[in-house]
């Protein structure tokens, strides 16, 4: 059994064959964790969580979108109360990739984000779910937003810090902090071999595999619209890049994924 630890099946993309997506997944016995980006997606995706079998719901707040929506924390609450789907907190993190260009606004955004982002984390600890964390630098700084997404996190917390991108010490950092580092299909990508040295370095027993779809489809589908059930590419891919079986990764992702979110 394999799982994909994260993907956004509530967006537009698959609003013509969602239904197609999901079964061609759980037939392929690939199970989902659908992850939100506001509050119209987290009740989207409790939704379907609710509805199949082998498939769960995160709830949460993209950064980018926080001044999108009328943001309350106490609606995030009483949805996560709402069901046993709901199994963590996200996406949530910091996101500077797409600031203004004026230097006072970026000051504002940033100490904004980074408040919505420690409520996210109190709500996590409260309700005793884990956090599913983004994380995107300026594309001057790549690495600037981990390093203060790490000084943010030195409260007790756990989690996984999904598609990540940044360097090798950060890694070791958040491993240090108890969170699982999670692999996209960037790791399968030609050019992305600082991720996949990463990949050989984190012990496989706190990785989680995640296809991130719609995005970030897996060679050999890079640039299409990707699925659930391309998980398996990434698997294989780290299976290579370690020297291990196919079984072993899955077996391993597959543990990890259900001991983070207590499935």
């Amino acid at each position: 059994m394999l799982i994909d630890s994260h993907a956004h099946i509530t967006f537009k993309e698959y609003e013509n064959d969602m239904e197609d997506v999901i079964e061609r997944s759980l037939v392929s016995h690939t199970q989902i964790i659908n992850a939100s980006n506001n509050f119209e997606s987290s009740i989207k995706a409790v939704e379907l969580a609710e509805k199949y079998k082998g498939m769960w719901a995160v709830i949460g707040c993209h950064p980018n979108d926080l001044n999108k929506e009328d943001f309350n924390l106490d609606k995030y609450r009483q949805l996560a109360k709402s069901s046993k789907k709901v199994v963590g907190i996200g996406e949530t993190g910091l996101d500077f990739f797409h600031l203004a260009d004026n230097e006072n606004s970026v000051a504002r955004i940033k100490a904004e984000q980074v408040k919505y982002f420690k409520e996210f984390i109190k709500l996590a600890q409260e309700l005793d779910l884990p956090l599913v964390l983004h994380c995107r630098g300026e594309e001057n700084d790549p690495y600037g937003a981990y390093d203060l997404m790490l000084d943010v996190l030195k409260s007790e917390i756990r989690g996984v810090i999904h598609c990540y991108g940044g360097n090798t010490e950060q890694s070791k950092k958040f491993l240090d902090l108890g969170f699982y580092i999670g692999f996209t299909g960037i790791v399968t990508f030609k050019n992305a071999k600082d991720i996949q040295q990463i990949a050989k370095e984190v012990p496989l027993e706190k990785i989680l595999i995640e296809t991130d779809a719609p995005f970030l489809a897996p060679e050999p589908y890079r640039g299409q619209r990707n699925e659930p059930s391309y998980v398996k590419f990434i698997a294989q891919k780290i299976a290579d890049l370690k020297e291990l079986s196919f079984e072993e990764v899955e077996k391993t992702t597959y543990e990890n994924t259900c001991q983070l979110f207590k499935l």
